[in-house]
C-alpha cells in the first residue's frame, strides 16, 4: 500500500491506568523515549503526546500524572470521575485525543505490550493503513492457565461469529476517521476488541512478544477476566440465544423417545415406575432450564442497560496544554481546560 500521508501526523498514546503507581513512572520514561525518536525521525510531528487516563484509581496514580504534567511537555491527563472500567476508561481516552491527534495508540500501562512495537505500527499508518493491530505473538511468559484460557476464549469467539483478531487485546492504532466511526457506536455494553474490526477500513497486524508485567498487581484476576469473556461473548453475538433454541429442541426430541418408549413398555405390560430416571430427569430438564433462563436474563439486563442510555463514563479533571488543541483543529479560540472540567 502506497504512502497516502501528506503531512506529520499528531500521535497521541492513551494509556488508561488503574492504581498503577509502581510501574507508572517507567510507562512514561519508555513512552516518552519512543515519542523523542520518531519525533526525530520525522515520522510524526512535534506535538505528539501521552495521555493518561485515571480511571478512578485509589493510589497516588493521579498525583504522578499532574507531576508528569507539570516537568513532561509530552505528558498530557485524563481524570474519570469514579472507576468506569478499563473498556470504558480506554473509549474516554479515545474520544478525547480524537480531538488532537491524526493517530492514537492504545496501550496498556504494565508494559506487557512491547512498546518497540509502536514504530513498526505508525509506519504501517504512513503506508496508508487505517487500523494497525498489535498482536502477541507468542504467549511464552504466561502461566499454562493463562495461555489455554486466552486461546480458548478467541477461539470460541470466532465460533460464535464475532469478528476478533486472534491474540490480539487493546494493543493498536486507529486513525482519526476511524474514530470518529467508533464515536457513532453508542452501546454501553463496550467490548472494542469486537467492535474495531466491525468498523472497516484498512488494516493489518504488527506482531510483538508479550513481555511480563513490569510492576505492580493484575487488574483483571479469573473473576475478572470470565466476566470481561462473558460480557464479550453476549455484547457481539446471539449465538448463545439460538442454542438455547437448539439443545430445547434436542430435549424435545429425546422427549419424544423416552415417551414412546415408556408408552410401548405400558402397553406391553412391563411398565416399572422408576424413581432413579424419574430424579435424573427432573433435575436434567430443570437445569438445563435455569441455564437457559440465566443466559437469556443475561440479554435482558444488556438492552435494560442500554434503554437507560446512561454516560459510559464522566470526566472530572482534564490536563491539556490549549496550543495542542489549536494546532490539531486550527481553532484559536479554544479555552484552556486544565483543571475540573
Amino acid at each position: 500500500m502506497s504512502n497516502t500521508r501528506d503531512h506529520l501526523p499528531i500521535l497521541y498514546i492513551v494509556v488508561p491506568c488503574y492504581n498503577e503507581e509502581a510501574v507508572l513512572p517507567e510507562t512514561v520514561a519508555r513512552l516518552s523515549a519512543v515519542i523523542n525518536r520518531l519525533v526525530e525521525e520525522q515520522s510524526i510531528g512535534a506535538s505528539s503526546a501521552i495521555l493518561l487516563v485515571d480511571d478512578g484509581s485509589q493510589d497516588q496514580t493521579w498525583a504522578l500524572i499532574e507531576r508528569y504534567f507539570q516537568s513532561n511537555a509530552l505528558v498530557k491527563g485524563l481524570k474519570l470521575a469514579r472507576n468506569a472500567g478499563h473498556q470504558n476508561a480506554l473509549f474516554a481516552g479515545l474520544m478525547h485525543a480524537k480531538a488532537y491527534a491524526d493517530a492514537v495508540i492504545s496501550i496498556d500501562a504494565d508494559l506487557q505490550d512491547d512498546v518497540l512495537a509502536i514504530p513498526e505500527m505508525i509506519y504501517q499508518y504512513l503506508a496508508g493503513y487505517d487500523v494497525v493491530y498489535g498482536v502477541r505473538d507468542n504467549r511464552a511468559n504466561d502461566t499454562w492457565f493463562k495461555r489455554v484460557t486466552a486461546q480458548t476464549f478467541y477461539r470460541l469467539m470466532r465460533k460464535l461469529g464475532a469478528n476478533v483478531v486472534y491474540n490480539h487485546a487493546d494493543c493498536r492504532l486507529l486513525s482519526r476517521r476511524v474514530l470518529e466511526e467508533l464515536a457513532r457506536y453508542e452501546e454501553r455494553n463496550l467490548f472494542l476488541r469486537g467492535i474495531i474490526p466491525m468498523i472497516g477500513f484498512p488494516a493489518t497486524k504488527v506482531y510483538y512478544n508479550r513481555s511480563p508485567r513490569f510492576a505492580g498487581v493484575s487488574k483483571y484476576p479469573f473473576k475478572k477476566m470470565l466476566s470481561f469473556a462473558f460480557d464479550g461473548i453476549t455484547s457481539l453475538s446471539v449465538t448463545p440465544i439460538r442454542l438455547i433454541t437448539v439443545v430445547g429442541l434436542l430435549v424435545f426430541l429425546v422427549s419424544i423417545v423416552v415417551g414412546c418408549y415408556a408408552l410401548v413398555r405400558d402397553l406391553l405390560g412391563h411398565a416399572v415406575t422408576g424413581w432413579t430416571s424419574l430424579m435424573l430427569s427432573i433435575w436434567v430438564i430443570g437445569g438445563i432450564q435455569l441455564m437457559c433462563l440465566g443466559l437469556i436474563g443475561e440479554y435482558i439486563a444488556k438492552i435494560y442497560k442500554e434503554t437507560k442510555k446512561r454516560p459510559k463514563y464522566h470526566v472530572e479533571t482534564t490536563l491539556q496544554d490549549k496550543s495542542a488543541a489549536t494546532k490539531a483543529t486550527g481553532d484559536s479560540n479554544w479555552v484552556d481546560m486544565v483543571g475540573p472540567s
